[in-house]
């Protein structure tokens, strides 16, 4: 049986409108609870709330979490390797931006 597309949350509606809960963000990610829950503790993730049935986790997260998904799957690189790379990740497209605005390094 396939899976139907139009139930996953599109990222960039989610990125404007709103928060995925914890069951709605390993559904769109395709991501176990489990594992999501592995990367809130070493900082992949960063929901708002104290306890996994009160997180709510940015639109954004969404895309992390894809992406955490596919190192973990594809390249089955460990949760702190994810962590570290994600942030190698998000520290290019930083210097990169400031590049492309001209402030260089």
């Amino acid at each position: 049986m396939t899976e139907s597309f139009t139930s996953l949350p599109d990222p960039a509606v989610v990125e404007e409108d709103g928060y995925l809960t914890l069951v709605e963000l390993s559904r769109a990610s395709r991501a176990p609870e489990a594992q999501i829950h592995v990367w809130v503790v070493e900082g992949v993730l960063a929901p708002l709330g104290r306890q996994p049935d009160e997180w709510r986790f940015v639109g954004t997260s969404l895309r992390r979490a894809r992406l955490a998904w596919r190192l973990t799957q594809d390249l089955e690189v460990n949760a702190p390797g994810v962590a570290l790379a994600l942030d190698l990740l998000d520290e290019i497209a930083t210097l990169r931006a400031g590049l492309r605005r001209g402030g260089g390094a």
